[in-house]
């Protein structure tokens, strides 16, 4: 399964919160899973820390990443295009971001936020 993480599944994974649900988890700790890491969760956290809303430890993070084989989803050309072309029902441009990038790379988007069920893009836990 190919999985994009949504922001807070990334740091509920991170954090082992518990509002992560254990059928996630098993998703996302699945060996035969593909697990993507968008830079725009990277650059929400980055923005969330640096108000003081989170705390961060950029090198844990890093690690956290490194140590689950999650890869990196930059954020491209057609990424950006098709989050300017979405439906506005939602206006957060990350989650719009995290979207578009589901929807343009064919990802299943692990994710408990209910704006999203208002876009055609496939969710966990929904989808899994």
């Amino acid at each position: 399964m190919r999985l994009l993480l949504d922001t807070h599944a990334l740091l509920w994974w991170t954090t082992d919160d518990k509002r992560l649900k254990d059928r996630e988890r098993e998703a996302i700790a699945d060996e035969d899973a593909v697990v993507w890491v968008s830079a725009a969760s990277i650059w929400e956290i980055t923005i969330k820390a640096s108000l003081g809303r989170i705390e961060l430890d950029k090198a844990a993070l890093r690690q956290e990443l490194d140590r689950n084989t999650f890869l990196e989803l930059p954020i491209l050309w057609q990424h950006a295009e098709a989050a300017g072309s979405l439906p506005r029902h939602h206006d957060d441009p990350f989650d719009r971001m995290l979207i578009a990038q589901a929807q343009t790379e064919q990802l299943v988007l692990v994710s408990y936020g209910r704006a999203f069920r208002d876009y055609d893009v496939p969710l966990a836990p929904a989808d899994i």
